[in-house]
């Protein structure tokens, strides 16, 4: 299948579309893209004119924004709550929800392209990915996750259909993420979590919560019906929830064990079935995605080399 790309530059990063047949209508890329900036343009820390930005300053209420501040910061509560407090609207003490807006924006745009007739594409915007269908009949979309203790290097893939990934950790900007209860830089001893879900969403603030939490993550994630994680420790070692086997990437695939956690070096991931699963928690969307499926093991492929077998995104929360 054909594909049409194209790539744009907003909120501080670049997103990236992937679009196989059937296309959407003329238009709808453009009114995605449209859309993204208008997200930017509304919940942007960095532009002084921003409705988030007045309304840190308190300068106008939630009722004088956009309808979707609102939105965004009631989800931000829920979160909050959801995460024991491991997400907040106010990480370091002042209004920034961005940790719950990109994801957000990213299904918005997911949404303009597949009511326009898009069945097939991908959408990454800085690690945060949205899937619809697949690049081509009977094959998944393959996700590459990028090491953030080798530079370069890509630790996992992920394979999967109509299904979200996001990724929170160090690869990019060290260690930016702050843990809201202390307003401090996160010390969990995690180096990245991937999450994956049938909600870009919830799977953006689920990372970036679960990169806070640091090992506690693992049975809080295994209790979050949908999703799946994969995580980097400091410590180079790995681990994975149930769902997300270390398999072939082209055959998405269930695990009904819990896998123990793997050293790096092993290339591995023995699994056992000791651990309690943690409490139930609802989750937001209907549906989801075709069951994904991770090579586990930290892959010693180049940056150049990956990106032929597999789409190189899932950076960054």
């Amino acid at each position: 299948m054909t594909a049409r790309k194209h790539v744009e530059h907003c909120m501080g990063t670049v997103f990236s579309f992937d679009l196989r047949e059937p296309y959407p209508e003329d238009g709808a890329l453009e009114e995605a893209v449209h859309r993204l900036h208008r997200v930017d343009a509304t919940f942007s820390t960095y532009r002084p004119d921003s409705d988030i930005s007045r309304l840190a300053r308190g300068e106008v209420t939630v009722g004088d924004c956009a309808p979707e501040v609102g939105e965004i910061l009631a989800l931000c509560e829920r979160l909050t709550e959801e995460t024991g407090g491991c997400f907040s609207a106010y990480p370091g003490g002042t209004l920034d929800p961005s940790g719950a807006v990109k994801g957000w924006a990213i299904e918005r745009a997911d949404g303009i392209l597949r009511a326009a007739g898009s069945l097939n594409h991908h959408i990454n915007g800085g690690g945060d990915i949205r899937l619809a269908g697949g690049p081509e009949p009977g094959r998944p979309w393959r996700v590459g996750i990028a090491d953030p203790l080798r530079p370069g290097a890509v630790a996992t893939v992920i394979a999967g259909r109509d299904m979200a990934v996001a990724t929170s950790g160090t690869a990019e900007r060290g260690a930016h993420i702050l843990d809201p209860r202390t307003g401090r830089p996160a010390a969990g001893g995690l180096a990245s979590v991937t999450v994956v879900g049938p909600s870009l969403t919830l799977a953006d603030a689920y990372a970036t919560a679960a990169f806070v939490m640091g090992e506690a993550a693992h049975d809080w994630i295994e209790g979050l019906p949908g999703y799946e994680a994969y995580a980097i420790g400091l410590d180079g070692r790995t681990w994975t929830t149930p769902g997300l086997r270390a398999d072939d990437p082209a055959r998405p695939s269930t695990g009904s064990a819990r896998p123990a956690r793997s050293s790096a070096a092993s290339g591995g991931s023995s699994r056992s079935s000791a651990g309690a699963r943690g409490p139930s928690r609802s989750s937001a969307g209907s549906g989801g995605p075709a069951q994904p499926s991770a090579r586990s093991g930290r892959s010693t492929m180049s940056t150049s080399s990956a990106m032929d077998s597999a789409t190189r995104w899932g950076r960054n929360g």
